[in-house]
């Protein structure tokens, strides 16, 4: 007796599979164009085969060998390029450019505000152009940005850099989640946006050592500061040229993929509600995603979360107020990444045991944050481990903004309105990180009482808006339950010119008309 292979035999029985149509409609049957609804309802239009679990499982790894690896290393890098002006802080940036401590904090603003200013037209791009290629060229162009800082000698050209860097990296974030959609499910994808985010940590070891490393260069062959912009913008044009070539702009475009394995690619993502793709920008959406109180309740803890952020350009420049050297303030700076890495990692894992857990989680992971900001206004200025062990605890907190990602995107249905939604969140995340930096005035140091009061301020209201976004999407939830128990909702169906029905998944309809959708907790 011949062993079976399980590959050979799953992809007989997906290929096997006939396309069939419904000869006649009954009357609780919709017709829809395919031109109107997700790029993948017509490919996998008519498609009536089973998905089992070990072929959904094989794509879905096939994705992470292809796919996360470079997800990964660019976001590492995209974190290593926002924090060079913290980095280059110590490594003589602003006595090289004799930057004011105004001009240092509007450095910090400038890049948000960009970022803010062109949130929306990078979401409306990544919508109508190949997001993996747009993304691309955002990150070519950055990389060659990044290098152009070496060649600055006043405020004036480091504004316009830090400008520009902020107008490409838009696309990024936002470009990720729209990918990751694509390609997993709603828990999946939680995982996957833990996983290229913990890289963030990762990113501060690197400028931790790289900035130690550089210090020692002789200032008078070239300044330390620049050749750490060199380095790091020769690793982001490797990587944009790697990003163009190998990531895919949805799964029916994936090289990777077999045709058969595209199929249940998408198939896969049956009962999600979120969709794939759909290129016609949806007026109706967009208002949808303005009056949904979710969308404004994300963005909200986006701004509220992000305010702490403004720490990246000043955690080197407080550490080494401490009394500690430029060296060993480089060396410091590595253990918020260890600490980054593990409260991620940690959290990803929690969230898979128990995938309606992202409000909980997020909020127990804030705790620490709220102890840290408590220490750092209460201790006395002499208690220099105290102060330091202190801000290390405020990154114990990143697992919420990381869940909110990912729960922002898995509960927003139809294209249109899910990049609304995500350049909402993302528009909320910059003006936190856009109006922070303000508040590192001169004469509040070296205590910064002022900072960190604001700070522990929203330490507080974080938790509280995650578990009220958690209790309102249950109470939907529930509601909707109701609906088709008593007979008020019943399942509709949808087919497509040729009679062929199409689930739901593909409609590109939003999940507030959408009552099969459920939110994921």
């Amino acid at each position: 007796m011949s062993a079976t292979n399980p590959k050979v035999e799953s992809e007989k029985n997906l290929s096997s599979v006939e396309v069939t149509t419904v000869p006649q409609l009954n009357d609780n049957a919709h017709h829809v164009a395919l031109e109107d609804v997700d790029e993948a309802a017509a490919f996998v239009a008519g498609f009536k085969g089973e998905i089992t679990k070990e072929m959904s499982d094989r794509v879905r790894r096939k994705c992470d060998r292809h796919m996360l690896p470079l997800m990964m290393v660019l976001y590492f890098v995209q974190f290593t390029d926002k924090t060079t002006l913290g980095s280059s802080a110590i490594l003589g940036i602003k006595t090289d450019n004799h930057l004011t401590q105004g001009q240092y904090n509007w450095l910090g603003t400038i890049f948000y505000l960009a970022y803010l200013v062109f949130e929306w037209p990078q979401a409306v791009a990544l919508q109508k152009f190949p997001p993996g290629k747009w993304m691309a060229c955002n990150i070519l162009v950055w990389a060659v940005v990044l290098c152009c800082h070496a060649a600055c000698s006043s405020f004036a050209g480091l504004f316009v850099c830090r400008m520009f860097l902020g107008i490409c990296e838009g696309s990024i974030t936002a470009g990720f989640l729209i990918l990751t959609s694509m390609f997993y499910t709603h828990a999946e994808g939680t995982q996957r946006v833990g996983y290229w985010f913990l890289m963030n940590g990762t990113a501060q070891i690197f400028n931790g050592f790289v900035s130690f490393g550089v210090y020692h260069i002789n200032p008078e062959i070239i300044h330390p500061w620049k050749i750490y912009m060199i380095i790091t913008g020769g690793i982001t044009l490797i990587v944009g040229v790697c990003f163009w070539f190998f990531i895919p702009d949805n799964p029916m475009k994936a090289r990777f993929l077999t045709h058969e394995e595209k199929i249940i690619a998408i198939e896969r993502l049956r009962g999600e509600s979120t969709g794939i793709e759909n290129k016609t920008w949806k007026k109706e959406q967009f208002i949808e995603a303005l009056l949904d109180w979710k969308s404004w309740a994300f963005a909200i803890y986006a701004g509220s979360n992000n305010v702490a952020n403004s720490l990246t350009n000043m955690t080197q420049l407080i550490i080494n107020s401490f009394g500690f050297t430029v060296g060993q303030t480089a060396l410091l700076g590595c253990v918020s990444g260890v600490i980054e890495i593990l409260t991620i990692y940690s959290s990803v894992l929690v969230i898979k045991k128990f995938p309606n857990a992202r409000a909980y989680v997020g909020a127990c992971y804030s705790i620490p944050n709220i102890v840290s900001g408590a220490l750092l206004i209460g201790l006395p200025w002499s208690a220099k481990a105290g102060l330091l062990v202190a801000m290390y605890l405020g990154g114990v907190g990143t697992p919420g903004f990381v869940l909110s990602l990912s729960w922002c995107a898995a509960s927003t249905a139809g294209h249109t309105k899910k990049t609304t939604t995500n350049a909402m969140l993302l528009i909320g995340y910059c003006l936190g990180n856009l109006l922070s930096p303000q508040m590192w005035e001169a004469k509040y140091a070296p205590r910064y009482y002022i900072p960190w009061g604001i700070i522990l301020g929203t330490y507080v209201i974080n938790p509280i808006i995650l578990l009220g976004i958690r209790y309102f999407l249950n109470k939907e939830n529930k509601r909707r339950d109701k609906l088709f128990e008593t007979g008020q909702a019943e399942t509709e169906k949808f087919v497509d010119e040729q009679g062929r029905e199409i689930d739901s998944t593909f409609l590109d309809i939003t999940d507030r008309k959408n009552l099969s959708f459920r939110y994921p907790l």
